[in-house]
This record gives C-alpha cells, structure tokens and sequence, in this order.
C-alpha cells in the first residue's frame, strides 16, 4: 500500500477564473518543467501552471490555450468540453528550441479529437500562441481497434511517443500505443502531411478493485526505459459517464513492456495525472468529477 501525502489544494484567482471559481477541479494531467508543475482540465481551455516547490502556495496560474467559453452547467459542459486528459513534455527540436507542451482530448467524442500544442521558452514558460491539431487523422486507426477509445495518458519515453488508453465497465482493455516520437513531433509541427503509424501496441490486464476494472489513467517514463502509470477503478460502463472511483494503483512497466507490479494507493483518490519531480517522488493531481471539489497534488515516495 502506497500512502499519498498532501502537498497542495490547486487554488486560483477567482477573478482569473472562467467562472470565477477559486479552484481548478479536473486536473487530468500533469507535466514537470523546470521549476514549474503545469496541468491541464478537463473541461476548460486553459492549462494551469503552479511553482514546483514544495510549500509554495501561490495561486495557479492560468495559461488559455483555446478560444471561447464552455457552458457554464455541469451537463452542457460535459457534452461541449474538449476532454483534454493528457499533457506530455516534448523535447526540443528545430520548430520549439525550448521543448513543448502537447495536451489531447480523449477521442472519445468527435469533439474531442483536438490537441493544443504549447511552445516553452528558456524559462520554461509559454512562449506565443498556441497552436491547435487536429488528431482525428491520428486517432482514425485507434477507433478501429478500440470500441471505446478513450486516451487518458500520454508521455515521452526513450525515443517513443506513448499514449495510454483506458478501459472501463464496458471494455476493459487497456493498452499503451507507441510511435515513434520524431514522427510525431514532425507531424504536430507541420512537417510532415500524414500522422504517424503506431508501430507497437501493448494490452494489459490491470486486475479489477470494488467491481470496477482497473484503467489506466496517466503514464511517466522512469530512468532506465521502463515507465510508471496510474490507474483507477471507476464504476462506468463507457468513456463518457462518470462514476464512483472504488480504487486506485500504481504500477511499473519494464522497459520490455512487461507489467512488473502494481501496488494500491491508499484512500483511493482519483489520480488523473502523474509527473517525475527529479526527487524519486510521483507527483499525482486528482479530479473528483464534481466542479465544487478541488483537484489536489498529491506525492509518494519512489524506492525504485
């Protein structure tokens, strides 16, 4: 059993704020650069960009990446949001000398096939505008395979781009798709016409927590080609409903693609996105489902 320790509750200026509220309550992914945490909701058009340091409590910042407004109703919101659940770091190349931020929808709705890609500077903080993909090129073949697609985890590891997708109730397949990450970033910058073909995809069996299956629900590469992810047991027979999280884990992959272990995270918070600080700690954000609820960063101890 892994035991989570609070380090912050993701408060904002309530005036920065789309709809004044004083927290961000979706948190579903999360990337470390530099001396800054940024994460991205799920339903809003902004990332948030939080000091790293522990006890550094200052306000979120909020950083619009798409233009407009979302309903402000909980159920119009859910129907119109971009889904985005995943934010990977890129590394630097010739279009983005400072690296990148990538955050992407989830595919699970046509609506939700957009990624919005972020150009860093040398401080580690946005530079320009953003710049918005369309992934429903990249995302055609993956509807093919999987019936629910629903891409909850992207990241970075060794010289492969890998996107995780999360199984449910319905369909409890889960499975890390990896590209060649040159490729990919060739295509998100412009360079290249066609998306990337996905040359290895890898199923996994998570096992099952309370009656709901295990998915996978973030992924963070770990020093030697192996990769850590989260997972959470949510009551929900598809990609769109949500439901009660009965549990959440843990677990290491080896750099085979072989699932070692995975262990439970007590109190079972929902973990949507997970990031390395450099300090063998997992940094975690959570997402409770419910607008009135913050997300929170949580960490654990890595002995390995």
């Amino acid at each position: 059993m892994q035991t989570p320790v609070h380090l912050r509750t993701l408060l904002v200026e309530p005036a920065a704020h789309p709809r004044a509220q004083p927290h961000l309550s979706a948190a579903s992914g999360l990337a470390a650069v530099g001396p800054w945490l940024y994460t991205v909701a799920d339903d809003e058009h902004h990332l948030g960009r939080f000091a790293s340091a522990t006890g550094h409590a200052d306000p979120v910042q909020l950083h619009r990446i798409f233009p407009g407004d979302l309903p402000h109703r909980k159920a119009d919101r859910k129907q119109y949001k971009p889904d985005l659940e995943t934010l990977a770091l890129l590394p630097p190349d010739a279009a983005h000398p400072h690296g990148a931020l990538l955050a992407l929808g989830s595919g699970s709705r046509p609506n939700r096939e957009r990624a919005c890609l972020v150009s860093l500077d040398s401080r580690g903080l946005p530079a320009g505008d953003s710049q918005v993909v369309d992934l429903a090129a990249l995302y055609q073949p993956l509807h093919r395979e999987f019936a629910d697609l629903n891409i909850e985890g992207a990241f970075v590891c060794g010289a492969g781009f890998h996107l995780l997708q999360r199984g449910n109730k319905g369909d409890a397949t889960n499975a890390c798709i990896v590209y060649a990450l040159a490729e990919l970033q060739d295509w998100v910058a412009g360079r290249r016409d066609a998306p990337p073909a996905a040359h290895q995809t890898l199923r996994f069996a998570l096992g099952a927590t309370g009656g709901a299956p295990l998915g996978f629900t973030d992924g963070a590469a770990l020093p030697g080609g192996g990769w850590i992810f989260s997972a959470v047991a949510e009551d929900t027979s598809d990609s769109f409903r949500d439901g009660a999280c009965a549990g959440s884990v843990i677990g290491w992959v080896d750099g085979n693609g072989r699932l070692l272990r995975t262990e439970p995270i007590a109190g079972a918070p929902k973990v949507e996105g997970i990031a390395l600080d450099g300090q063998h700690r997992l940094l975690m954000t959570t997402d409770a489902d419910d607008p009135k609820q913050a997300s929170q960063l949580l960490s654990l101890a890595l002995l390995c």
